[in-house]
């Protein structure tokens, strides 16, 4: 039947209701889901409902995105069914009493990004059984080429004394072939968890982990006041890193650059870059490539 999500049976379509059934409270850690066959970009969808008012824990998930949106305004665009697309809103400002969790400081936010890196690589290697990267500050790799993609962004609070929202978006290669692969203007190859071999590209289990490990990691940075070391996130992603211990070489917005080596990733999550004149710091918001 043309039109029909199962003209193609390796790209079965997602379920509404299983998904919320597992993933949504009371049983689940998230309190609503979208699940929309189509739409221009999740994180634009999410962020809309930010600006509504929409209360942390809403997630949004899309079978195909036409205008999936990457850093710098780069296009993010797949397939119908053949990936993950997925935004997620949270306010981590805001206290939550009966989570014990109080409010993170806005110096914390760009954790964000690499906490959800950090979750993906979990729900990779769990599911996929492949030994998948980060590359600092927004892609997952495996074997050298990019597999993942992910977004923060901030939506400014509904009202003056409100703290802004963070919307989370990611963006996974599941069954893409090599002919459907999308020209990456970062020079990175692309591949998909199909192509490099993965044990399972049943988009259902793996959107499912990579939520909960999302929610997990969240949950402990979160009680821990947004402080990454204590919470154990920044141990985790220096674990999972490929860029740290690496020659790199730093373009800025201004036209400038540096070179050195990664060394590390500091409290506020920037990298840190042993240059010739010493050790800078990098913030994403800063970055413009990063070779």
């Amino acid at each position: 039947m043309p039109g029909s999500p199962y003209t193609d049976l390796d790209r079965p379509p997602l379920s509404a209701a299983r998904l919320r059934r597992a993933l949504v409270a009371p049983y689940g850690p998230w309190a609503r889901l979208e699940l929309k066959a189509e739409t221009g970009s999740t994180n634009a969808d999410v962020a809309e409902a930010a600006r509504a008012g929409e209360p942390e824990g809403l997630v949004v998930v899309a079978e195909q995105q036409n205008a999936g949106r990457g850093r710098r305004g780069r296009v993010w665009q797949s397939p119908p069914r053949a990936g993950i697309a997925t935004s997620v809103l949270l306010r981590p400002g805001e206290a939550v009493a009966e989570r014990e969790w109080p409010a993170a400081p806005p110096s914390a936010y760009g954790w964000l990004p690499l906490l959800a890196g950090v979750a993906l690589v979990e729900a990779v290697a769990r599911l996929g059984e492949l030994d998948a990267t980060l590359k600092w500050p927004n892609d997952l790799l495996i074997d050298g080429a990019k597999c993942a993609g992910l977004l923060a962004e901030a939506v400014p609070g509904v009202t003056g004394d409100q703290p802004p929202a963070v919307v989370v978006g990611i963006g996974l290669n599941v069954t893409l072939r090599a002919d459907e692969l999308p020209e990456n203007p970062t020079g990175l190859p692309a591949t998909s968890l199909q192509l490099a071999g993965a044990a399972t590209t049943d988009r259902d289990p793996l959107l499912r982990a990579l939520l909960r490990s999302l929610a997990d990691w969240y949950d402990r940075w979160r009680s821990a006041g947004g402080d990454a070391v204590a919470s154990g996130l920044r141990e985790a992603y220096v674990a999972a890193c490929a860029t740290i211990d690496r020659p790199v070489r730093v373009l800025l917005p201004d036209g400038s650059e540096l070179t050195g080596t990664a060394t590390g990733v500091d409290r506020d999550g920037q990298l840190v870059v042993e240059t010739s004149d010493g050790p800078r710091q990098v913030a994403a918001g800063d970055l413009l490539h990063l070779r």
